[in-house]
């Protein structure tokens, strides 16, 4: 599992770029704020049930929840289950508020 920083994930949307995003955070975290994506629950990737994402496997897969914590623990998960391109976003969605939270303002 690699990570991919706020700045390079904000660039890649902005550049239009097709992204497979997971939002593992619970319904209303994302209810709060969201970059988009798919919510996935961190429980349905520590009990396998990717059945949802199998096709995802040879395909870049970036992981996020509020802090970076859960998005980490689902990312090791999936890498064990043959996700071949797993990437988490570094510090969650505290980091992307923190740093452009002024922009939407």
């Amino acid at each position: 599992m690699t990570e991919i920083s706020p700045e390079e994930l904000k660039k890649r949307i902005e550049a239009g770029e097709k992204l497979h995003l997971l939002d593992v955070r619970e319904d209303h975290e994302i209810a709060e704020f969201t970059i988009g994506g798919m919510p996935f629950s961190l429980s349905k990737i520590q009990t396998m049930q990717t059945e949802d994402i199998e096709h995802l496997k040879d395909e870049e897969v970036i992981l996020f929840c509020r802090s970076g914590n859960r998005s980490k623990m689902g990312s090791m998960v999936l890498e064990q289950l043959g996700f071949n391109n797993v990437k988490n976003l570094t510090g969650g969605m505290v980091a992307w508020l923190e740093k452009y939270s002024k922009e939407a303002e």
